[in-house]
C-alpha cells in the first residue's frame, strides 16, 4: 500500500472535499483525485461517491477511514514518542490497571507517590475487572495492578503479589441518619438502611459472615460496585455504608459522614502485582515504599 495515498484519501475525508484538502496538503485537486483513485484501484474499491456538489464515503470508505485513523494516530504518537527536543529527557512510562473494586480515595493514595518522583512520569491508568486487568499485565501492557486480592496460581499467569498493607473496616452515615438508629454498634445496624458492595468485591463475603455472626438483618438499600456512588448515596443519608478505617478522616470530611463504629474482623487487603518477582521498575518500588511506611503503616 502506498500510504501516501491513504494520507491524501485520510485527509480528504476529514476536511469534506477535494477542494480543502487541497489547501491543507498544498496541492490541486486533479493531482489529489488522481491519488485517490489510484488507491481506489490498489482497494478494488470506491472510496467515494458524488452527493450533490460534494462527496461522501461509501461504505468501503468508512471501513477505510477508521483504519486510516488508526494508523496516522499511531504514526503521531510514534513521532511525539521518539521525536523529543533537545535537553528533555523522556518521561518514564509507567502504565498501571487499577481493579475496579478498589476504592478510588485508595487508588489516590496507592498511586500518588509514583508521581512525586524526581523524575518525570508519564502515567496511564485503566480501571477494570481484576481478570482483565490480569490478562493484560500476561501480555505486558500493564506495568502493574492494584487490587484487593492477590492473583491465584490457579489461573496460570507468571504474575508475583506484593502486599502493599490490610486495613479494618468502619460504619459511616449521615449524621441525620445516626440519630435514628437505635443502641450501641453493632447492635444499632439491624434494621438500619445498608448500603453494600457488590458480590465480587473482596468484603462483601465477610461482611455477609460478619452479619451472621452478630445476627444482624440490616435493610438492604443498595449494592454497588462503585464505591464512590455508594459512598454519595451514603452522603445524602440513604444508607450505612464501610469504608477502610485508613481513610476514616478523609471520608468524614470529603463526604460530611460520621464513624458509628469500626471492626478489625473485616479486612480488605491491597496487592500491587507485577510480572517482576523482584521490583524494578521506579514506580512501583516508590508505591510499595509509600504503601507500607505511611498509607498502611500508621
Amino acid at each position: 500500500m502506498n500510504f501516501k495515498h491513504l494520507r491524501y484519501f485520510w485527509t480528504v475525508a476529514k476536511a469534506g472535499g477535494v477542494m480543502r484538502a487541497g489547501e491543507q496538503l498544498h496541492t490541486t485537486p486533479q493531482t489529489l483525485s488522481g491519488q485517490i483513485k489510484q488507491l481506489e484501484e490498489w482497494l478494488g474499491h470506491d472510496l467515494f461517491r458524488k452527493r450533490g456538489r460534494g462527496l461522501e464515503l461509501t461504505s468501503e470508505g468508512r471501513v477505510a477511514l477508521g483504519y486510516a485513523e488508526q494508523i496516522f494516530t499511531l504514526g503521531d504518537e510514534l513521532e511525539k514518542s521518539i521525536r523529543l527536543s533537545r535537553g528533555h529527557a523522556k518521561p518514564l512510562e509507567f502504565r498501571v490497571g487499577v481493579a475496579d473494586s478498589i476504592a478510588k480515595s485508595v487508588a489516590y493514595h496507592l498511586l500518588e507517590p509514583a508521581l512525586g518522583m524526581p523524575e518525570q512520569v508519564h502515567m496511564t491508568c485503566q480501571e477494570g475487572k481484576f481478570p482483565e486487568l490480569i490478562a493484560q499485565l500476561s501480555l505486558h501492557k500493564l506495568d502493574l495492578v492494584l487490587a484487593d486480592e492477590p492473583v491465584s496460581k490457579k489461573i496460570g499467569v507468571k504474575a508475583f503479589n506484593h502486599p502493599l498493607g490490610t486495613s479494618g473496616m468502619s460504619f459511616f452515615c449521615a449524621p441525620g441518619l445516626k440519630t435514628q438508629l437505635q443502641g450501641s454498634f453493632p447492635q444499632c445496624l439491624q434494621g438500619a438502611p445498608m448500603l453494600i458492595q457488590g458480590p465480587m468485591s473482596s468484603v462483601r463475603q465477610q461482611l455477609d459472615h460478619w452479619f451472621n455472626k452478630y445476627q444482624l438483618q440490616p435493610r438492604l438499600v443498595g449494592e454497588f460496585d462503585d464505591s464512590a456512588l455508594m459512598n454519595a448515596f451514603g452522603r445524602e443519608g440513604r444508607g450505612v455504608f464501610t469504608s477502610p478505617t485508613v481513610l476514616d478522616e478523609e471520608t468524614t470530611a470529603q463526604f460530611g459522614v460520621e464513624v458509628i463504629g469500626r471492626t478489625t474482623e473485616l479486612v480488605e487487603e491491597f496487592f500491587a502485582i507485577s510480572v517482576e518477582r523482584r521490583i524494578t521498575h521506579p514506580c512501583v518500588a516508590a508505591i510499595t515504599k509509600a504503601a507500607k511506611a505511611d498509607l498502611f503503616g500508621k
